[in-house]
């Protein structure tokens, strides 16, 4: 492997003034030592890397980075200013600055290195070395790490030899407060491994035992279930969304930029050790918005069942938010302009600013545009969940193709797991170094999307259209009591774990029909959102009436339950039936079996897909709507007060001796 950096990429004496003449000046040593093949490329990815976030960073440092197809080898180099450059630390201009440049698909290896550097530079006896030293070559073995691996070599003689006449070890202390955390940044190379670092020296200046599973550019090793169980706190600094959050549900948490891990350390783990102090409780998913599955890590281990779902989810909670506001700008359109107004002209081509129709029209065509994306959006990210970005592409091709051959939801999800599956194979076939820079960016997106399209139009494509025809055909017909079966089953797949898979699979199930709304698919969606909104509505209802059955902390969770059950985030329950799940998950459940029934008895019809008693404007017959959901309510909160009244009254068994019995809570 080459060095990462030579003498040749040093210069001590940097004369520019600005960033990008630092980065010119640095790139160009690069290019006259064959590492960059393209210096105007390169520096256009460099630009737009700091386009996203400045890389200076405090005491002196500049950090501009990149990963390019530009680039042939690691490469990092290093320039010693002595006037400074500004690269937007808040302390001002940064003296050090180190460029570094990383190939497009580049190996574990040197990306080890490079976490290595990011580290080192949270050390003042290292900065301050390179700030004294007067030759290149001794520069660039300092930075190699060469003089601290000799050092770690010699031993040391004074800490291994046990001095004569030595204290007897100290009583074993308390136990310490344990924090694990992640860090990531935009590319992974120099931020995230320098906010670990900051991180894992104010722990131990703190006495605090602390955790850090760095999400960078070569990928990431998951933390111990067991080690983020046993956790106190969660330290989440990052500038790019946290992979499978899920596993840190239920944690004191503090959810932080990059830079302050890097800058600020001490003052996060004091503010995660005062959210552990005052019992504060994060809810936190995978991006799932209004349903939360609470998803175990999909890591390579896991039970293929556990990974399914996980990769299921990973679809449905990117679709969600299209959901959410292309349904609802469709449903406003047929509020403002009446149902007809699906068929106006192109706003692009007729737009007149006065006329409400065409305000209608407007929002519906949003509306519509941002629904076309749903099945493409489910697909890419399912395949997303099951091979990571190199799968997006043919992934979204498969979901194109399943709109193109009427293949619909179905189809959405088949393309997906497809997608994911060809990706993940094609990556265990082993490649000659040269070709893995391009492998993530041409080899497996055209591979890939050959093979998904040759499927998806020849093989699988066809079947799966004939079943959501079928499907769609069914929802049609459905009346009277087959209606009724279908409102029940939806009510108790939505209420039986509040925002897990089997909620998900209703929820997914109503919205893939408001993509091709007929009469069936739209009763369905309103009887999933009626049952859905029952369990914490029935929380709130039951702390209410009977308050003494619950405790001071449930009271205050029904408190907030209503406004959560009013729109539509079953999640509102979910710390009633953590606490109590024999009681409260089977009342919510017939509850919500009730409201779905009843929905689908009324006819209850919903375009909207999210909303709750928000949307009501929107639902057909509105008042047998609300009334659906508040029977089911009721009947819910019945069932969990007599259940929670009978375990409190419950007498234990009467002593031998006479003695009166005495009434316990369970």
């Amino acid at each position: 492997m080459s060095e990462l950096i030579t003498a040749a990429l040093v210069d001590l004496d940097l004369p520019a003034e600005t960033k990008d003449d630092a980065a010119r000046s640095l790139a160009e040593r690069m290019v006259a030592a064959g590492r960059v093949t393209d210096l105007d490329g390169f520096l256009a990815d460099v630009a737009a890397r700091e386009a996203q976030m400045p890389t200076g960073l405090d005491g002196g440092i500049g950090i501009p980075h990149c990963r390019s197809e530009h680039v042939s080898v690691p490469t990092l180099a290093f320039g010693r200013s002595e006037r400074g450059i500004d690269f937007g630390a808040a302390d001002g201009p940064a003296d050090l600055i180190f460029l570094i440049a990383a190939p497009a698909g580049a190996d574990d290896d040197h990306l080890t290195i490079l976490s290595g550097l990011a580290r080192r530079l949270m050390d003042p006896e290292f900065t301050g070395a390179l700030r004294a030293e007067r030759d290149a070559g001794a520069a660039a073995a300092l930075i190699r790490g060469e003089e601290a691996a000799a050092e770690e070599s010699a031993p040391d003689a004074a800490a291994t030899e046990e001095p004569a006449g030595t204290a007897p070890a100290a009583p074993a202390a308390a136990e310490p407060f344990r924090i694990v955390a992640v860090t990531s940044c935009p590319t992974g190379i120099a931020h995230t491994y320098m906010a670990a670092q900051s991180l894992e020296a104010a722990a131990r200046a703190e006495g605090v035992e602390l955790t850090v599973e760095t999400q960078g550019s070569a990928g990431f090793e998951r933390l111990d279930p067991a080690v983020i169980a046993a956790a106190d706190a969660v330290i989440w600094s990052h500038d790019v969304e946290v992979r499978e959050k899920a596993r840190f549900d239920g944690k004191p948490l503090v959810d932080t930029g990059v830079k302050a891990g890097i800058n600020r350390p001490a003052e996060l783990i004091a503010e995660a050790r005062q959210k552990a102090a005052r019992g504060e409780i994060s809810t936190v998913s995978d991006g799932t918005g209004p349903q939360d599955d609470g998803t175990p890590s999909a890591g390579d281990h896991a039970h293929f069942g556990i990974r399914l779902r996980t990769y299921l989810m990973s679809g449905v909670s990117y679709m969600v938010p299209f959901v959410a506001a292309g349904g609802l700008l469709i449903a406003l359109s047929f509020a403002i302009g009446g149902y007809e107004i699906a068929g106006a002209k192109s706003v692009a081509d007729h737009f007149v600013w006065g006329e409400t129709a065409s305000w209608a029209a407007l929002l519906n065509q949003i509306g519509t545009a941002a629904f076309a994306f749903l099945v493409p959006v489910l697909a890419g990210y399912i395949a997303y969940g099951m091979a990571d970005r190199p799968a997006l592409v043919p992934g979204f091709v498969g979901g194109a193709i399943a709109l193109t051959i009427n293949a619909g939801f179905l189809g959405g999800l088949a393309a997906g797991l497809l997608a994911g599956a060809v990706v993940m194979a094609i990556q265990r076939v082993k490649v000659h170094p040269t070709l893995r820079g391009i492998m993530p960016v041409l080899v497996i997106p055209l591979v890939a999307s050959t093979v998904v399209g040759f499927l998806m139009f020849i093989v699988v494509g066809k079947p799966i259209a004939s079943l959501q025809r079928a499907l769609t055909d069914g929802l049609n017909g459905l009346s009277g009591s087959n209606a009724i079966i279908l409102g029940v089953v939806l009510g108790l797949m939505m209420c039986f774990d509040m925002g897990g898979p089997l909620n998900k699979v209703a929820y997914a199930f109503a919205v893939g029909g408001l993509a091709d709304p007929t009469p069936g698919s739209l009763k369905v969606m309103a009887a999933v959102m009626a049952a859905g909104m029952v369990p914490p509505l029935a929380m709130a209802l039951a702390t209410t009436v009977r308050g003494s059955l619950f405790s001071r902390t449930e009271r205050e969770n029904g408190r907030a339950a209503w406004v959560l059950g009013a729109s539509f985030i079953s999640e509102g329950a979910i710390p009633f039936a953590a606490a109590d799940p024999l009681r409260v998950i089977p009342s919510a459940m017939v509850g919500g079996a009730v409201t779905g029934g009843l929905s689908m008895a009324f006819g209850c019809t919903l375009r909207a897909p999210h909303g709750g008693i928000f949307v009501v404007p929107l639902i057909g017959s509105p008042f047998l709507y609300l009334l659906a959901i508040a029977v089911g309510t009721a009947v819910a909160t019945t069932l969990v007060v007599l259940l929670k009244g009978m375990r409190r009254t419950a007498p234990t068994p009467a002593p031998a001796t006479g003695e009166p019995q005495i009434s316990v809570a369970a």
